[in-house]
């Protein structure tokens, strides 16, 4: 298969993207296919629900942190143990995944700032409101993330 050259649709120079104007969103405010994609109102709206839900994230890690902490004493009958550390398990894996989830969402607002958000990384054509609204980190058109998982799944087939 061919690489694709990516072509840069950034929205505004990086220099002058952190000099920007601060937006302010009415209360309620929804992004519309209408308007110009990715305006200054979008990418405040993209922010601030990124900006929460790493807030959501970070918040549900520091209540992880304490309950792993109460849940130290030991449990005297090995089923309790055992359940115990079963809960653990899932909790840690749940915050592994979310700690990658921060990792795009930091990536996302870096991308916001440099005013590529928004944009395929594939082919450089915007990527649907409806497909960011679902899932702010995306970096692929629906079409690209398809053909990419179709591609991962016969290298996993094989």
């Amino acid at each position: 298969m061919a690489a694709r050259k990516k072509k840069k649709k950034p929205n505004e120079d990086p220099k002058r993207a952190s000099k920007r104007k601060p937006v302010i969103l009415p209360s309620d405010y929804s992004p519309s296919e209408d308007e110009d994609f990715m305006n200054p109102l979008q990418r405040e709206y993209f922010r601030q629900k990124l900006i929460e839900w790493r807030e959501e994230i970070l918040a549900e890690s520091s209540q992880t942190i304490v309950n792993l902490r109460e849940e130290t004493n030991q449990q005297p009958d090995l089923a309790d143990r055992a359940s115990v550390e079963s809960s653990r398990l899932i909790e840690l894996r749940s915050r592994d995944r979310e700690r990658k989830l921060l990792t795009k969402i930091d990536a996302a607002l870096r991308r916001i700032e440099d005013g590529s958000y928004g944009c395929c990384e594939e082919t450089g054509d915007p990527i649907s409101l409806s497909r960011l609204e679902a899932r702010p980190v995306a970096t692929l058109g629906i079409d690209a993330q398809k053909r990419h998982e179709r591609l991962e799944k016969s290298f996993n087939d094989q």
